[in-house]
């Protein structure tokens, strides 16, 4: 598990322990993003940065093995491998999207048009790894067709128009062909890439999780996570004093029916004493944790704490449990709360 910190260092430590490893060094801006999804090798993740480089890191050794530069006065949001041969690493950078071939690290294309301001977000689609989605400050979300010599008058597919700076995307639905869209300005938007049409907008989704609780006001979005098994999706909410709810979405289906967000399916209480930016939820993913000893997640925020939560399951009966769905559910009559984190 790996965590970016205020002083641009990255820790690693055992998820299922907590167990600190070590530190790697090397940036000298804010790290954006950081992704164990590297194709090269099991052990070595990836972090970007304001520094305008990507690097690669051995996790036996927590030494730097290679890095990509984008250019002076660049900065790397977000980052992801990708593309028809699995070659392509994207980059998003000031209004521009960038290509690399990361197997001999040269700069494989350049798309500079189809944005004018930060993007934030690059993401290759699970089961569709020709295709990218960029998300943008300038309120876009491009999606291209990675395959062949890429640019954006021949491989523009669609542009998705959120209206406002997005902050995170990420993909849901059967075959990931829907996406779910957080703004800066705690907005909450369901789109279909491939009809390139929405489906739903919360753009009072904070007056409606927080009228979904009695724990005060939902100050701010985190996060969205979706189950596969249960074609579920959830926002996470916080407040500023650090206390978290999972919201599940309610999207209008053909029949009809009012699209909406319902009340905190599980509530992170008593871990943080101030914003939660990052969350980790402890599943069986890829099939690389089998076992996660009744852990429910981690979360990370700016009160420099690491907290480690347990499932109500696991406390009350003293057995492991893992969370196929991600999210506990609350029965009627149990506590709507987690116990106290380690």
């Amino acid at each position: 598990m790996a965590v970016s910190l205020s002083s641009n260092a990255v820790k690693l430590y055992s998820p299922l322990t907590g167990q600190y490893l070590g530190e790697c060094r090397g940036h000298s801006a804010t790290v954006n993003h950081i992704s164990f999804n590297v194709p090269s090798s099991p052990h070595i993740f990836c972090s970007s940065s304001s520094d305008a480089t990507i690097r690669f890191w051995d996790t036996r050794t927590f030494h730097q093995v290679s890095f990509i530069n984008a250019g002076p006065s660049e900065e790397i949001f977000s980052f992801s491998f990708g593309g028809p041969a699995d070659n392509l690493l994207a980059a998003g950078c000031k209004s521009q999207v960038v290509f690399w071939d990361w197997r001999t690290m040269k700069k494989a294309a350049c798309l500079e048009e189809s944005h004018i301001e930060d993007v934030t977000q690059v993401h290759f689609v699970p089961g569709h790894q020709n295709k990218l989605l960029s998300a943008s400050v300038d309120g876009l979300m491009c999606l291209f067709d990675t395959s062949g010599d890429i640019n954006e008058d021949d491989h523009l597919e669609s542009v998705l128009n959120v209206g406002t700076s997005i902050g995170k995307v990420g993909f849901c639905g059967d075959s990931n062909q829907k996406i779910w869209c957080l703004t800066h300005i705690e907005t909450l938007s369901v789109w279909d890439w491939k009809e390139s049409i929405m489906e739903v907008n919360f753009e009072d989704a904070r007056s409606l999780t927080s009228d979904r609780w009695t724990l005060g006001h939902v100050d701010y979005f985190v996060d969205c996570h979706y189950s596969m098994d249960e074609n579920r999706l959830w926002v996470i909410g916080g407040t500023n004093s650090g206390t978290l709810g999972y919201f599940p979405l309610y999207c209008k289906s053909s029949q009809g029916g009012a699209s909406t967000i319902g009340s905190a399916e599980a509530v992170l209480l008593g871990g943080h004493a101030g914003t939660v930016r990052s969350i980790l939820p402890m599943s069986p993913l890829s099939g690389r944790i089998t076992q996660s000893q009744g852990i429910f997640g981690w979360t990370g925020g700016e009160d420099g704490r690491l907290c480690c939560w347990l499932s109500d399951e696991a406390f009350d009966s003293n057995r492991s449990f893992i969370s196929s769905a991600l999210v506990a559910k609350v029965q009627k009559n149990s506590r709507n709360s987690r116990h106290s984190p380690y």
